[in-house]
């Protein structure tokens, strides 16, 4: 579908261009003094909700049971074996069943009642929240990679009685905590999956009932109680986030939030996702949600596999001809160049995809219009944060550029606020990003001093990011400001903009920049990418297996020069350069404590692992 098609499906006004649509931001949607909004919409106010009758989650789902009239709503398979699934009205009896259940056990029916979801992703948990939805109780999600420290310190704070899990493994974990003491409010265990005797003696040994969904679900059969749907303002779930120090923050999000930020997604895509709808029944996926180093993996694959000087010229002049039709709003899949080239790479995610969303760290524009190309499909980047419910950001359908976030959502406002300290001005177009509208959360759980920290009291939420607005009218990303700190002549230095250039040196995939005030320079530690690394260093004459080549120091010195090069070329201060670097074999993760679930990187964790290291890189160089 060519740009302008795409403008007229979503009922905009006619513009010459899509710069031209974009330049119109600024004019005609200021909302306050220096706050810019999305112009994709009926009304001069902001998206609240897509339909009338869906303004609550609860609303959301009945929807969708009247309009598939009794469809498939939740499908299961295991490994080898073809879906199965579960009817709207199946889980709707299922979920009012389970919740009924609860309130028999003693819950009750309003948003102080807040119920534990421990369990990966299944039939059950869309259930158990549902459920919750049903009789206006909050749900709290328990995550195995925030830690026992953290779900001791989630329960009590949230105040959970009963918690919903999936495995007796995560019960016994519950336990753990309940007979020592830690967590003293918690009554009750449903467990999802088969469990033996043994657990339920050891938790009638400590005051908690342990039984199965099944006995709850047949319990609230025979004693069924009436809905009781919340309201648009009623809190509907409480994320918690890890964070990079201290305890988990409990994003407190209500219906309302959640439904405005999926309907200014809807309104966004509304020219182009109904359109889905014949390949979402092939049941391979058709919208493929992805962090941006698992693109980077598939660039990475995909070129690795042209193993030749002439392989590799064919696969990039194939690329820039699709890359032509992109850039001309021309996104298909079955061109000459996709039966020749790319149809194996396509038919490797499933064949059917038709739209990816990226987000949660920067992309690669490089690998963005690679890939645009490669899987004739449309590849959309956002922005947010859990506390704005994921999305403020999203690429407007018809701009396929790269290297920014998009546009403001149709559900909130977005405006920048001077960061003096680091010299980013709004008056220049740059500053710290704040969001306000009906997706912005109410606040932390039971933590006012970091609430008030989150949201001034005009409602705007202060992300901590830094951004830049781009000609066009959209956002980029270029700092954060939650993390500086400053060396010993008092220069500031934001390590994860630093990263962030860093990271798109070919071996590296992984990165922690440190510095401090006592030191007048920063060094590094580098994680090389175990995939590519090995190739990269085989051209430049070093050989070795990858465990080899961590320890070459001639290597090293390789890979800081090539990150100090892009460092150069993105226009940082000689300041800002590593002078050092100390090569770590593996990875950071969640499993070792480095990285948050969300997979940002725990500084002060960081800085303690590598503490020795960072001391020898330090004592090693003289300036």
């Amino acid at each position: 579908m060519q740009a302008q098609e795409i403008l007229r499906s979503l009922r905009l006004p006619e513009f010459d261009d899509l710069s031209q649509f974009f330049r119109n931001l600024p004019a005609t949607a200021l909302g306050l003094t220096g706050a810019r909004r999305s112009v994709i919409g009926d009304s001069p106010q902001l998206l609240t909700h897509y339909y009338d009758d869906a303004r609550t989650m609860y609303e959301v789902f009945r929807r969708g049971f009247s309009i598939s009239e009794n469809g498939p709503c939740l499908g299961f398979r295991k490994p080898k074996q073809p879906y199965q699934w579960l009817s709207y009205k199946e889980v709707a009896e299922r979920a009012e069943a389970l919740g009924s259940g609860l309130l028999q056990q003693g819950c009750k029916p309003s948003t102080k009642q807040f119920i534990g979801v421990f369990a990966q992703n299944r039939p059950e948990w869309i259930i158990s929240e549902l459920a919750c939805y049903t009789y206006s109780m909050v749900v709290v999600p328990l995550y195995d990679t925030l830690g026992a420290g953290a779900i001791q310190y989630i329960v009590n704070t949230a105040d959970i009685s009963t918690v919903i899990c999936d495995k007796p493994e995560k019960a016994r974990v519950l336990l753990d905590h309940v007979e020592r003491r830690e967590t003293p409010g918690l009554r009750s265990i449903i467990l999802m999956d088969p469990f033996e005797k043994e657990l339920t003696e050891r938790g009638k040994r400590c005051g908690v009932c342990i039984q199965t969904m099944q006995e709850v679900e047949d319990c609230g059969r025979e004693s069924r109680h009436v809905p009781v749907p919340p309201r648009p303002e009623d809190l509907s779930i409480v994320c918690f986030t890890s964070g990079t120090t201290g305890n988990p923050k409990g994003a407190m999000l209500t219906h309302g939030n959640v439904v405005a930020d999926f309907s200014g997604f809807l309104k966004v895509t509304e020219g182009d996702i109904r359109l889905l709808s014949d390949d979402m029944k092939a049941l391979r996926p058709t919208i493929f949600p992805v962090v941006p180093r698992l693109l980077n993996r598939m660039y990475d694959k995909i070129f690795s596999q042209a193993d030749t000087s002439l392989k590799r010229w064919i696969l990039e002049f194939a690329a820039r001809r699709k890359k032509a039709e992109v850039q001309n709003g021309i996104i298909r899949n079955d061109s000459l160049w996709d039966k020749l080239f790319f149809n194996k790479i396509q038919a490797s995610l499933g064949g059917c995809v038709r739209m990816i969303v990226t987000g949660a760290a920067p992309a690669s524009p490089a690998v963005l219009g690679f890939l645009r190309a490669a899987l004739g499909c449309q590849v959309y980047e956002g922005y947010g944060q859990t506390e704005c419910t994921a999305g403020c950001t999203f690429t407007t359908p018809g701009d396929w550029t790269s290297g920014h976030v998009g546009a403001p959502l149709p559900c909130n406002l977005i405006r920048l606020k001077d960061v003096e300290e680091l010299n980013y001005f709004a008056s220049k177009g740059e500053g710290e990003i704040c969001v306000k509208g009906p997706n912005v959360f109410k606040g932390y759980l039971k933590d006012e001093e970091r609430t008030a920290e989150a949201l001034d009291q005009e409602g705007w939420l202060h992300t901590g990011d830094i951004g830049k607005w781009l000609p066009n009218g959209t956002l980029k990303i270029i700092d954060r400001k939650k993390h500086i700190f400053k060396l010993a002549q008092g220069e500031y230095i934001a390590p994860e903009k630093i990263e962030n250039i860093y990271i798109r040196s070919d071996p590296v995939a992984q990165i922690y920049v440190h510095g401090d005030s006592l030191q007048a320079f920063l060094v590094g530690i580098v994680v090389p990418d175990s995939e590519v690394m090995p190739g990269w260093a085989k051209k430049r004459g070093f050989e070795g297996t990858y465990a080899e080549l961590c320890k070459n120091k001639e290597l090293q010195q390789a890979i800081m020069e090539d990150m100090v090069r892009l460092g150069k070329e993105s226009g940082l201060h000689s300041f800002e350069q590593v002078k050092a670097i100390y090569i770590h074999s593996d990875m950071f993760s969640v499993q070792n404590g480095l990285l948050t679930p969300t997979l940002k990187a725990k500084r002060p964790e960081l800085r303690d692992y590598f503490k020795k290291q960072i001391e020898e890189l330090y004592s090693s160089i003289s300036i």
